[in-house]
């Protein structure tokens, strides 16, 4: 079995962050059903460095390096939360950075985090076509947490570990088709 690469975009401003928690919980569901390899963007720790660069040659090499793993992974996963009923500006922001087809062919699980469950069609009315723009197979069913489903950061809600399960299940023959076609 060949080891999937796992590329997280997480769109937090702050750490702790319950959007980088419900990542994280994606990360544990996937590797129940295979070997993976991850590496994590976090727009908390880069967002100040991104924010002063207007063109993809100003980023540094560090950051430059992230949308290398972004762009060649198996599989990724970008979340943000929600905040004026949106993704955040520098989520955005470094997607901008991707070029048009950076991501053709690449699924993507959907994410997001809000205050509550009116904020969870952003996921498919906004994030859903900001990855169909960079060619993304984004995957069929995202996942939204409110904060009633975490506790201190961590998912707490049955209801949110269903529809995590669902959404998994439904990603793996898509990621068993990248898997297989690595060996």
């Amino acid at each position: 079995m060949s080891v999937l690469k796992v590329a997280v975009l997480c769109g937090s401003l702050h750490k702790p962050s319950r959007t980088l928690a419900l990542c994280e919980t994606l990360l544990a569901h996937i590797r129940k059903h295979t070997e993976i390899k991850t590496h994590i963007v976090e727009i908390s720790q880069i967002g100040k460095i991104i924010g002063s660069c207007m063109q993809f040659s100003e980023l540094p090499i560090e950051i430059q390096n992230d949308i290398h793993e972004i762009t060649n992974a198996d599989l990724v996963i970008a979340a943000s939360p929600v905040y004026s009923a949106s993704y955040t500006g520098l989520f955005k922001h470094f997607v901008d950075f991707l070029g048009k087809d950076a991501l053709s062919g690449v699924p993507v699980l959907l994410a997001a985090t809000g205050g509550s469950s009116l904020h969870g069609l952003v996921i498919d009315h906004l994030l859903r076509p900001l990855f169909v723009m960079k060619q993304a197979l984004v995957l069929p069913l995202g996942v939204y947490g409110t904060e009633a489903d975490f506790t201190d950061n961590q998912v707490n809600s049955p209801a949110l570990e269903k529809r995590i399960t669902l959404a998994i299940n439904q990603a793996l023959p898509f990621l068993k088709s990248v898997s297989s076609s690595n060996n």
